[in-house]
């Protein structure tokens, strides 16, 4: 075993072997930094060189490295020395597989090549590492067993039948699993989200999650700090936001950035980094952001050496999104990755999962796949339009969604981006509506108020067919306006009473907010998310609520029970009502078939807050009653409020 090695995959006895030795005894959790130690008990890099090795030292069987639950294990091995240019392209023509064992489960994790081993601050394109990144899930004893095979075209293959396998150092190995110390809104202190019952749900606890957060910029990754990132061209067309030369720098957030928050390169990274933090602050957890736009509105993000070779990877690049990643993670925010945009839906493989989206596919959940709050969507307004009639099919789709489906060791949520409007949408929905492999709706929908009742009319249609989608409303029209700066429209009336409620209480598992492509901060040329502070402010409000008072995974929408346009019911039956109601004067619910009594609580949608009473305390079942009136109003005035109702 070869100890000079990167620390990811230690295994000596040290001053940190006697600490995980003292941690087992004591039943303690680990405390370490990722930088110490990317979520194990080991050292930094120079001290590892004159560590002994660990046949050198009495009673080794306690050298076992010690790791968290839900924290990243990032091994390395040392394999061939190549680069992203060399002739037998190690991107295409190796394959590692990695193997997890436990004694109640067992994982096959794919590696991929990672140049020098430290490519994000070294920018090298050549070395001799190979690394794996996996997420353990259960607590105790792990093993692994690693294989690089090379064989012409290996990493698209169906299986390894044929290949060569290739020597690399330390093979197999062990470690041991205990509690993490994480807390909060860090995902390593809940574990993977997945669906169920058509919300975000934590596997391995019954606590469910509520998405809110940033539609825009969707370029996010098209960042001046990034390695290799530019613009491949500026535009100015009809029906998208104009662009110049000049990529995105989030001047604004620097200020945001703290002391011990990452970095790479001498500093670079923090204005980026610095705006996760702001945005997560405000109770945002959710980023959606595009991988590739070669050919679309931004031209400044793809995970390629360049924008026109699509078998080789800039992996310096691509650790540095993983920084990013990381961080986003530690945060509570969703990495809402978008796969490829209406324009370059047909650039690979004219639209098939051949070679090279399978390729494209297979690094990306590689590299970041082991995060545990992801989404993998299928491409923005996928499928043909008008303005884009080179789309997807439905087949391509499919079998786009099969293929992460089969590939993703995680089973991370599968999404479809959806045009705005019938019948082109419903064209597309209604072939896919049921399909297995693909989990749920990224809905864009550009008129208003029309968002409750497309929502209720998908999440109805897709139960019955016999798989209930997860349907976030993640990009609402028109597409020149979209939620519009705070200085623009500072209460957000039309988003607040029929996006985001409407959207939450007609079963929606989310939202996000998509700046428009006509007004100041857009979709692609947007630096600085303080210019929607209010909005976001409001969506927490919203989010709150939610988490803090329904059991929204057990509820459905029944609007018609209140006497009141444009106001909306969900509830469980005879145990709780949620409704939003635009006005309040002579409100009623129809009670009719409920027995009991139902207190009643307040909530004010604008201005946030606790749950206060009205002048009504509660109401029997049996009639249509009133709900009687809010309290006063603390802060901005308004007319809309939630009324909650809890069966006594």
């Amino acid at each position: 075993m070869d100890v000079t090695r990167s620390y990811r995959t230690n295994f000596i006895v040290s001053k940190y072997t006697l600490m995980a030795v003292l941690l087992l005894v004591l039943g303690c959790q680990a405390t370490k930094t990722d930088k110490e130690n990317k979520e194990g008990l080991t050292g930094q890099n120079q001290e590892l060189s004159s560590q002994p090795h660990a046949d050198e030292v009495a009673d080794s069987a306690i050298a076992t490295p010690i790791y968290q639950q839900w924290h990243t294990v990032e091994i390395d091995f040392k394999g061939p020395r190549t680069s992203e240019n060399a002739t037998d392209n190690p991107f295409l023509n190796y394959r590692l597989n990695v193997e997890f064992k436990h004694a109640e489960t067992s994982y096959t994790i794919r590696g991929f090549y990672a140049a020098d081993g430290n490519a994000s601050e070294s920018s090298s394109d050549n070395g001799n590492i190979w690394r794996v990144r996996f997420t353990p899930d259960r607590l105790g004893d792990w093993s692994y067993s690693a294989k690089l095979y090379h064989k012409d075209s290996i990493a698209v293959a169906s299986s390894v039948s044929g290949a060569e396998e290739v020597a690399i150092s330390n093979a197999t190995g062990g470690f041991k699993v205990i509690g993490s110390d994480k807390r909060g809104v860090d995902f390593r202190a809940h574990g993977r989200l997945v669906v169920s019952k058509g919300y975000y749900k934590f596997r391995n606890s019954n606590r469910y999650w509520v998405k809110v957060g940033a539609n825009s910029p969707e370029n996010l990754l098209g960042y001046v700090d990034f390695d290799n990132t530019y613009r491949i061209a500026s535009s100015n067309k009809e029906g998208e936001a104009s662009t110049t030369d000049k990529i995105h720098s989030y001047p604004t957030h620097l200020k945001d950035w703290k002391a011990g928050d990452p970095t790479w390169k001498d500093g670079k990274g923090k204005a980026l980094i610095g705006a996760i933090n702001y945005l997560a602050d405000t109770g945002m957890n959710s980023v959606y952001f595009l991988t590739m736009n070669i050919l679309g509105d931004g031209k400044d993000v793809w995970p390629y050496t360049k924008p026109d070779e699509f078998t080789r990877f800039d992996v310096s690049k691509l650790e540095q999104w993983e920084i990013v990643f990381r961080h986003m993670q530690s945060k509570g925010v969703l990495l809402h990755m978008v796969l490829q945009e209406t324009e370059n839906e047909t650039l690979l493989d004219n639209g098939d999962t051949g070679v090279l989206r399978k390729l494209y596919l297979n690094e990306l959940i590689a590299r970041f796949g082991h995060h545990l709050a992801l989404n993998w969507n299928l491409g923005e307004e996928n499928g043909p339009a008008d303005w884009s009639p080179l789309g997807q099919n439905n087949a391509q789709r499919k079998a786009m969604a099969k293929f992460i489906k089969e590939s993703d060791p995680y089973q991370h949520p599968v999404l479809l981006h959806t045009h705005s409007h019938d019948p082109l949408r419903s064209e597309i929905l209604d072939s896919i509506v049921g399909y297995t492999y693909l989990d749920g709706l990224s809905l864009q929908q550009d008129e208003r108020k029309q968002t409750a009742e497309v929502i209720e009319r998908w999440k109805n249609k897709s139960r019955e067919a016999g798989h209930e989608w997860l349907i976030t409303m993640d990009e609402i029209g028109k597409w020149f306006q979209g939620a519009v700066l705070d200085s623009e429209d500072p209460s957000h009336e039309s988003l607040r009473k029929y996006v985001l409620w409407g959207t939450l209480l007609s079963g929606g598992a989310g939202v996000e907010w998509y700046f428009g492509a006509k007004h100041p901060h857009n979709d692609l040329n947007s630096e600085d998310w303080r210019q929607r502070d209010r909005l976001w402010k409001i969506s927490n409000h919203a989010r709150v609520f939610f988490e803090e008072n329904l059991p929204y995974w057990n509820m459905r929408p029944e609007h018609g029970l209140v006497n009141l346009k444009d106001a909306y019911c969900f509830r469980e039956k005879g145990q709780v009502y949620a409704l939003f109601l635009p006005k309040t004067k002579e409100a009623t619910i129809n009670f009719l078939e409920e027995e009991g009594s139902y207190r009643i609580r307040w909530f004010d949608p604008l201005n946030g807050g606790e749950l206060q009473k009205g002048s009504i305390d509660k109401i029997a079942g049996g009639a249509i009653r009133s709900l009687g009136h809010p309290p006063n109003t603390t802060g901005s005035p308004h007319d809309d409020w939630v009324c909650l109702l809890k069966k006594i």
